[in-house]
């Protein structure tokens, strides 16, 4: 039935899934019968259900819109009907793969801007998605599976939608259901199994989804938090703050910090340093250095800021970060210190932190600080207070010292006014002290040269003292200013480089420079984004942003305080402004947030430089790795050619020799003869077919391409054909004691223990039987004269374990993989033992049969093949 419905923004419903096979599909189905069954009109768009029956048998009863036909290269594709869809106008649209990339001839290169254009039409679409197809995870899921996806789709297409739905499976259930066929065909089951759908691949998949929808949580937390003008902490999961002056405390503060953070459950732990404008105070960058790489042992992630104003710059990354506590150490600073200078650090910090909890953690250094130095660029706080200093301390002295004039001389009373300026010029700077000694001279004359209570003096002494008392103190106070800024010009080089130091030291530690150094770029100068742009196309190449602030937070500290007029926006008071910095010939880094003052301006030259090295490395690693797979293939091509070379030459010339003797009419052989050159012919047709079936195989592995058919099996039958199909050259004196039970066994020295009751095994027979084969060759090969192979074989929880044990020499332990290895042949001399594959290739089909072949030590000497493959029936 077809109607109009009023023009209103679908809603989007994405069923994201951690792996292929999960159920995605199948959950979406769910949904869209439950929804029909309500009353609701929904409409299959487009569904690929890979032949799963289950999958299937959930779309009965469903409307299903028919498919367009493209034509591609000669090839003909179904692809979803758009505007018969869109001409439909369901309430409800089920859109599976969200990642499809459309063939030519549509409106949209990919799907999910079909979904889009659904979306505006106000038709509701559910949709299914794969954590790999998300674009920010694309590189993290190649380098986990080894495999690069091709179809990716945009987060924030992700992130828009109204409802997200994560669909998980545990790694183990995932695989048996492949095992039982519910996800691919047989024909593919074991080849997944054993390449993309490791357990490891899963778990690590598993994780990044869980990862990625909590992240989206949190951000419907916070637009929630906002939207209802909620500016008070939440605690939904524990963020704890350490802040750090690289101090002797800073370990035992640290580590206070991280048990906090353990307490629950997902617990973040933040390290924040604050390089002031005016020095580290005492900070030693080996200390940080130390204490950053210990934040980094105990799970932590480690920020430096730039802030003048150093219990504001935490306050502010901690409310940026959403932290629920804030850890510091109590001061260094002793009580003469605290006397003079007022409130510390830790003091403020508590004072402004409001709904964050402040641990204030005492340690050993507690009171054993140095004096503050009195020498810094003074703020406009401290300014203000010069001034006002200046004008109330001459009338201070003024009120006390006339009431004991008739004891003081003039001299005295001067060099008490001269302490007073100097005081202010400490405090305030230079333009505090000159009104300081402006007023104390006038103060001065007034009340203390003759005739006092006027502004006449009579005698020119005075004239002279009342001169050089104002030459003086203009003189002290311009030194101390001077002498102030100095330090604080190189207190200034200091800080800023500590924060390059910092950044040197991520970029090092970091496997992704490029990101990293991003991240820093920002949290050091306390910018809202940053980004990097590519200057001819305007691609971003890279970014980096600062979470959304909760309402009513603070924003980071400038480095130095900025008196330029700032425009702001209707929607915020913030002052926003954008920077721009050329990175090489090709790049852009584009900084958004404050206004940066020209001394910030340097530092950023120096972080846009280590943007371009790293931007050149990243260029540089792609060409490297777009190279490894060609050299890769031509070392393997060289060291299969060299090896072929001898090893399919050999058998083959002895065929041939035997053969051609045979066929010579000029020689006539008796019949011993005759039949000792057919089986040599047979032998070295034999071993030249194991040769080429192994490097076939070989080839079948690395391309992913070899077909199991796996069923339970006996291994006692398989190690008799494995033993049958081995040469046996031993003489009758070497048999194995107690291998009568087949003349196999004791001809090729193979002593069976416990097969006959070791339970069946999920295996491909004919493969088992190679893997066993190479395996008892290799230890016949090494074992010690006269002694038997033994092959054992028990069952643990829901494995089968199958030994064989030889006691030749053993493998050292740093062997053990190289063993594995195509083209090795440990403790070989010549080449006529074989290629080397015999072990990689019994690894590689071990593997792709969901088990494992490992290198054991013998009790005793010699070395333990460990084959471990799964039982065919689960325990009771």
């Amino acid at each position: 039935m077809f109607h109009d419905r009023p023009a209103r923004a679908g809603r989007l419903r994405v069923y994201l899934g951690s792996a292929p096979g999960v159920g995605k599909t199948y959950r979406m189905l769910d949904e869209a019968r439950r929804r029909q069954e309500r009353g609701g009109e929904v409409v299959v768009g487009y569904l690929e259900c890979h032949g799963r029956r289950h999958t299937e048998a959930m779309v009965a009863g469903l409307e299903v819109l028919p498919r367009v036909t493209r034509t591609y290269r000669g090839t003909e594709f179904q692809e979803m009907d758009l505007d018969g869809l869109l001409a439909r106008r369901p309430a409800v649209a089920l859109v599976d793969e969200l990642a499809h990339t459309n063939i030519p001839g549509g409106r949209h290169a990919k799907r999910w801007q079909d979904v889009e254009e659904l979306l505006a039409a106000g038709i509701d679409v559910i949709t299914t998605v794969n954590v790999q197809h998300l674009e920010s995870l694309n590189d993290v899921v190649q380098k986990i599976t080894g495999i690069p996806q091709r179809e990716t789709v945009p987060d924030e297409v992700v992130r828009r939608a109204d409802q997200l739905e994560l669909v998980d499976m545990a790694p183990q259930a995932l695989r048996r259901r492949m095992a039982h066929g519910n996800v691919y065909k047989a024909e593919k089951v074991d080849a997944a199994l054993s390449n993309y759908f490791r357990v490891g691949n899963l778990t690590a998949l598993r994780e990044l989804a869980l990862l990625w929808v909590a992240g989206r949580v949190d951000e419907g937390l916070r637009d929630y938090r906002a939207a209802h003008d909620i500016d008070r902490v939440w605690e939904t999961r524990e963020r704890v703050v350490v802040a750090l002056t690289g101090g002797p405390e800073g370990e035992t503060i640290v580590r206070r910090a991280a048990r906090i953070a353990d307490r629950t459950a997902g617990g973040e732990l933040l390290a924040v340093h604050v390089a002031r404008s005016d020095g580290l105070a005492g900070a030693s960058p080996g200390a940080l250095a130390e204490q950053r790489q210990l934040v980094e042992t105990l799970g932590g992630s480690y920020h430096v800021v730039v802030g003048d104003d150093i219990p504001t710059s935490l306050l502010a990354f901690a409310r940026a970060h959403h932290a629920t506590q804030l850890v510091l150490g109590t001061s260094r600073r002793g009580r003469l210190s605290r006397f003079l200078t007022g409130p510390g650090i830790g003091e403020t910090t508590v004072d402004r932190s409001e709904d964050i909890d402040v641990h204030m953690v005492t340690h050993e250094f507690t009171g054993r600080g140095r004096l503050p130095a009195l020498g810094r660029r003074h703020s406009r706080r401290r300014t203000a207070a010069g001034f006002a200093a200046g004008l109330a301390l001459p009338g201070l002295l003024t009120a006390v010292l006339s009431q004991s004039s008739h004891n003081l001389n003039l001299t005295t009373v001067a060099l008490i006014f001269q302490l007073g300026v100097v005081a202010v010029a400490l405090l305030g700077g230079a333009l505090s002290a000159l009104l300081a000694s402006l007023t104390a001279s006038l103060l001065l004359n007034y009340y203390f040269i003759p005739p006092v209570h006027t502004f006449t003096i009579g005698e020119p002494n005075n004239v002279i003292a009342l001169a050089v008392f104002a030459a003086v103190a203009l003189t002290v106070s311009t030194v101390v200013d001077r002498a102030a800024r100095q330090t604080a010009r190189a207190a200034r080089a200091t800080a800023e480089a500590e924060t390059l130091s910092t950044l040197a030291g991520s970029v090092l530690r970091g496997a992704e420079a490029l990101p990293a150094l991003l991240e820093k770029s920002r949290t050091a100068f306390g910018m809202r984004s940053v980004a990097l742009l590519d200057r001819t196309s305007g691609e971003v190449l890279a970014r980096s942003d600062a979470p959304p602030p909760q309402p009513g937070a603070a924003q980071p500290a400038s480095t130095t305080p900025d008196t330029t007029p700032e425009c702001t926006t209707p929607e915020s008071t913030t002052p926003e402004f954008t920077s721009e910095l050329p990175v090489g010939e090709r790049a852009l880094l584009v900084l958004h947030g404050r206004r940066l003052p020209a001394a910030d301006q340097r530092v950023l030259a120096a972080f846009a430089a280590h943007v371009g090295a790293a931007l050149e490395r990243d260029r540089l690693a792609t060409v490297a790795a777009e190279v490894e797979p060609i050299k890769a293939a031509d070392r393997m091509r060289t060291a299969l050619l060299a090896a072929v070379s001898h090893d399919l030459r050999t058998p083959l010339a002895a065929a041939l020799a035997s053969i051609g003797s045979l066929r010579s009419p000029e020689v006539e052989f008796s019949p011993e003869d005759q039949a000792e050159l057919l089986d040599l012919a047979d032998q070295s047709l034999v071993k030249l077919a194991r040769l080429v079936d192994n490097l076939l195989d070989m080839s079948r592995l690395q391309a992913g391409a070899l077909t199991l058919h796996l069923a339970p099996t006996a291994l006692e039958d398989v190690l008799l054909r494995a033993v049958d199909s081995l040469p046996h050259p031993s003489p009758p004196d070497t048999l194995a004691r107690d291998a009568s039970r087949h003349p196999a066994f004791s001809a090729a020295r193979v002593q069976p223990l416990d097969l006959d009751t070791a339970p069946p095994v999920l295996a491909d027979g004919p493969l088992l039987e190679r893997v066993l084969a190479n395996v008892i060759t290799n230890a016949l090969r090494h074992n010690a004269p006269g002694a038997p192979v033994l092959v054992t074989a028990g069952r643990h929880a829901d494995r089968v374990e199958v030994r064989v044990v030889d006691r030749g020499p053993g493998i050292a332990p740093a062997d053990r993989d190289r063993v594995f290895l195509p083209f090795q042949r440990l403790g070989d001399t010549d080449n006529t033992t074989g290629v080397g594959l015999g072990l990689a290739l019994s690894r590689g089909l071990a593997e792709a049969m969901g088990g494992s072949l490992e290198v054991e030590d013998t009790p005793g000497g010699g070395t333990t093949m460990l084959l471990t493959l799964p039982a065919a029936e689960t325990p009771r």
